[in-house]
């Protein structure tokens, strides 16, 4: 485009479409496009030229009017340059005072210029202050909480440590993302989730580490407690006993010293009144825990956790569960023992109720079911070896304990108890076992006499020991003796202490009155019927036992019976048990007695039999004597002086066994002296020797005539002695016809010869007869006289041989 004036370009003839360009002092140009140029040289021949041709005129016009201007304004113009010239020397004053005050200007503003730079450099600061400010002020409370966080992570609070992360992560880190201290922030908390995650798990072992060291104060705290629990509830009931006029136990020696037999405290105490009631908060510290918790809930780790935990602490359960090898060797072992596996499942219920899910109701009863089979299996086994009923008693009450704790946590204990009654059978035998020893001693200190009593004191002290009641004794006078020895009071006292310590055990096994009476009584009935009787046997066996001693000793046991009935009250006055009720055990304490008596009676009959062979090996007949010597034997008067001090021994036993000892013993000495005859080795015997031996069975019958033990009706003692007398007789009158034609009659004189008896015995005195004959055969009066006896004799062996001979063949 092309600027041009408009009257030029309509003067040289071109009308166009012009618009406006500029103006420059009031001539107007106007926007030409270059196409209209062209046209002027394309249009017309010759339009070059004529162009050119117009636009010199043009310009001449223009010059013209221009001059025509300039002359119409020359005058002006002079004008104004003499007034310039009249002002100039103003201006150049101007100019100087202009000059002069920028100068002072210049210098003036220089501090002004200074100021303001200062200004500005301070508004400057200003405005980065203000912006710094915004920003710092957008970022201090991220680094607070951060400031905040690492506080925490230091004072170890790492539950709240991760939620100012979250804080952090959903509120302050957004508003500064944009920083680089944000960024690398937000790396950081990942490795602090790890540290704390690491950090809680290490404080968790340590607790789970300290648990397991401290379970057993924690237990035996707990079973404290339990047992004061117990003590106090047993003293309330025992006040509203006395209060309603109840008593549970009416014996001499049972309402206080018996009774705390049970309350025996198994954990002593330094002051009970001062000592401060813990609790297992107050013992362990259960933070590590809670933390650990909620820092896995926060992480949303909770289930390994927990599985970490429980595989733990199953892993602690069984070395709790474990004993050691020595356990049973003293009640210290099973208390440690007891005390480990209580405070164990104490944590397990206090972690149960104070956390959500960490632990459940059943996980801990699998847990317990676990345990409790372990316990009573353990206990089973080491109980076994216990042979001190004290140490028994001891674990006894230590279950007690145990299950009365853990029951009080919620855990079921029944079978801690079905434990027990095994536990009890195992008491009840080391307590046999014991009293066995305890029986063994007071019959070997006894003297087997009676009683010596000196005074009332004396006896008044016996009485209220043993419940003897003799009117007739009562009436007689001091001195005198009571008829049992010492060791019958003392049994009886043993025997009360054995119920007592039967009882220690039956208590606290939340059993009826009813069970206890029954535990009481067939415990007692074993100790009568087993112990005491094996004892009293073994004792009347013992060789040492003599006749007097055995004579005691059924004294003593006849006693012994009559007490029972006083034992039994004794049992009822504990259990309140009467004794009418239909499902009340017996003591069998008469056939126990009456059994060992039956054995001292035949003891008796032994020994007293085996005291007449002692005599009767002291005889030394002279077999062919030819005269007697006109008295009996030596051996056999000290044998019946010998009798007749025993029997006089016998006159304090029952009469039916004085009588059968003396009918036992006549027959025996008789059965002795008839074997004496008739013994194999004694080949012949003279008439003299059978004579004496006559004198001497004469001094038998006198002995059994002379009534040594009163209640024989008539000659019953003498029939001893029938046979004997029936065979000396056949011998002394040689009546043997008699015997012979009467044989087998029932009135026959001679009825209780036996024909082979008879036979033996005429056998060895022919022999004797020619033995005599030899020797005398220096007299010829004699000899035929020898002779006919001799062909009697012989006459009556063929015939007794016959008799023999027909009696071996009829049979």
């Amino acid at each position: 485009m092309e600027m041009i004036e408009k009257g030029l370009l309509e003067e040289m003839g071109l009308e166009l479409n012009l618009k406006p360009w500029a103006t420059d002092g009031g001539a107007h140009f106007w926007e030409v496009p270059k196409t209209a140029f062209r046209s002027v040289y394309d249009d017309q021949p010759n339009a070059h030229k004529k162009f050119m041709e117009k636009l010199d005129a043009c310009i001449r016009n223009h010059d013209k009017e221009i001059e025509k201007m300039c002359n119409f304004h020359h005058q002006g113009f002079v004008d104004a340059i003499t007034e310039l010239l009249k002002v100039r020397t103003d201006a150049e004053k101007l100019k100087v005072q202009v000059t002069d005050t920028n100068r002072r200007f210049q210098d003036a503003g220089k501090e002004v210029i200074v100021q303001t730079e200062d200004i500005i450099r301070c508004r400057i600061q200003q405005r980065n202050i203000t912006t710094v400010v915004e920003k710092l002020q957008l970022c201090l409370p991220v680094l607070e909480m951060y400031s905040k966080l690492k506080e925490q992570m230091s004072a170890k609070r790492y539950y709240s440590a991760l939620k100012t992360m979250e804080q952090l992560e959903n509120v302050y880190f957004p508003r500064v993302s944009q920083y680089r201290f944000c960024q690398l922030m937000i790396e950081n908390l990942p490795k602090l989730r790890e540290d704390i995650k690491e950090i809680s798990m290490s404080d968790l072992k340590d607790f789970l580490e300290s648990i397991r060291k401290h379970s057993d104060k924690i237990g035996e705290t707990a079973m404290k407690q339990a047992q004061q629990q117990k003590l106090f509830s047993v003293i309330l009931q025992k006040q509203n006993n006395v209060k309603f006029g109840k008593t549970v136990y009416i014996n001499d020696r049972i309402p206080e010293e018996r009774n705390e037999i049970v309350l025996k405290p198994v954990f002593e105490e330094e002051d009970e009144n001062e000592e401060e009631v813990l609790t297992v908060q107050d013992l362990v510290d259960f933070s590590p825990v809670y933390q650990c918790l909620h820092i896995y809930s926060v992480l949303g780790d909770e289930e390994t956790f927990e599985n970490y935990y429980r595989k733990q602490r199953k892993k602690q359960a069984r070395l709790v569960l474990q004993p050691q090898s020595n356990m049973h060797e003293t009640v210290d072992g099973y208390r440690r023992y007891f005390t480990q596996i209580v405070g164990f499942f104490v944590v397990e219920d206090h972690i149960l109720h104070v956390t959500q899910g960490l632990v459940t109701r059943a996980y801990t009863d699998e847990l317990w079911n676990m345990a409790l089979s372990k316990i009573i299996a353990v206990l089973r086994a080491h109980s076994s070896y216990c042979t001190d009923p004290d140490l028994v008693l001891e674990l006894k009450n230590l279950i007690v304990i145990f299950a009365d704790t853990l029951q009080g946590y919620g855990f079921p204990v029944n079978r801690l108890f079905d434990l027990l009654f095994e536990i009890r059978d195992q008491y009840n035998e080391t307590l046999l076992k014991k009293w066995a020893g305890v029986f063994r001693d007071i019959f070997e200190e006894d003297n087997y006499s009676p009683i010596p009593i000196v005074n009332e004191e004396e006896y008044k002290t016996v009485i209220s020991k043993f419940p003897f009641q003799d009117p007739d004794l009562e009436k007689q006078s001091f001195p005198k003796k009571l008829p049992m020895s010492q060791s019958v009071p003392h049994i009886y006292i043993q025997v009360k202490e054995f119920i007592y310590a039967s009882l220690k055990f039956s208590e606290s096994l939340h059993r009826s009155s009813t069970e206890i009476d029954d535990m009481l009584r067939k415990s007692t009935n074993l100790l009568l019927t087993r112990t005491l009787s094996s004892c009293l046997l073994n004792l009347i066996k013992k060789p040492h036992i003599g006749l007097t001693e055995l004579v005691q000793i059924i004294i003593n046991t006849t006693h012994l019976e009559q007490a029972c009935k006083y034992l039994e009250d004794f049992i009822t006055n504990i259990t309140n048990i009467s004794q009418e009720t239909v499902h009340t055990t017996r003591l069998y304490g008469l056939s126990t007695f009456k059994d060992a008596r039956h054995a001292a009676e035949g003891e008796i009959y032994t020994k007293l039999n085996q005291k007449i062979d002692e005599f009767v090996q002291l005889a030394d007949y002279d077999w062919t004597m030819s005269e007697p010597d006109g008295r009996a034997s030596g051996y056999l008067m000290d044998l019946i002086n010998f009798l007749r001090s025993i029997f006089q021994v016998f006159t304090h036993l029952p009469g039916k066994v004085a009588q059968t000892a003396c009918m036992s013993a006549c027959q025996h000495l008789s059965t002795s002296l008839m074997q004496m005859l008739l013994d194999s080795e004694l080949k012949q015997i003279s008439m003299g020797a059978v004579q004496q031996f006559n004198l001497d069975v004469i001094q038998c019958e006198l002995f059994a005539n002379s009534e040594p033990v009163p209640g024989f009706q008539g000659d019953t003692l003498q029939l001893a002695f029938i046979d004997l007398r029936q065979l000396l007789d056949l011998f002394m009158v040689w009546d043997w016809s008699t015997y012979l034609a009467d044989y087998g009659q029932p009135a026959s004189k001679y009825l209780r010869v036996n024909p082979n008896t008879a036979l033996t015995l005429l056998e060895k005195v022919h022999r004797g007869i020619k033995d005599t004959s030899k020797k005398n055969n220096i007299f010829a009066q004699f000899r035929k006289n020898d002779r006919d006896k001799q062909k009697l004799i012989e006459t009556v062996v063929k015939q007794l041989r016959s008799l023999v001979n027909g009696m071996s063949q009829h049979t």
